[in-house]
């Protein structure tokens, strides 16, 4: 099967929030996958605590990109 989403970022829950608002902010609706919530509502613990990977359709992923480059570059400097 053929995916038409595109992996653009993975890390921490609290940045991944920030992201995913800002894409709705812009129209974007981001798909979040969160292994450890997966994990935890199936009864596995997941090893990669709080780790969640944001993923948006192809055509929006340029748009979407610079987003992630916008907020991790602010995260950075806090």
């Amino acid at each position: 099967m053929d995916s038409d989403y595109i992996k653009i970022f993975s890390g921490n829950f609290l940045i991944s929030n920030r992201i995913k608002a800002e894409l709705m902010d812009i129209g974007i609706t981001p798909v979040i996958k969160d292994e450890t919530e997966s994990g935890r509502l199936a009864g596995f613990p997941s090893a990669m605590q709080g780790v969640q990977e944001i993923y948006v359709q192809s055509e929006e992923a340029d748009k979407a990109k610079s987003v992630v480059d916008r907020v991790t570059a602010i995260t950075d400097s806090e």
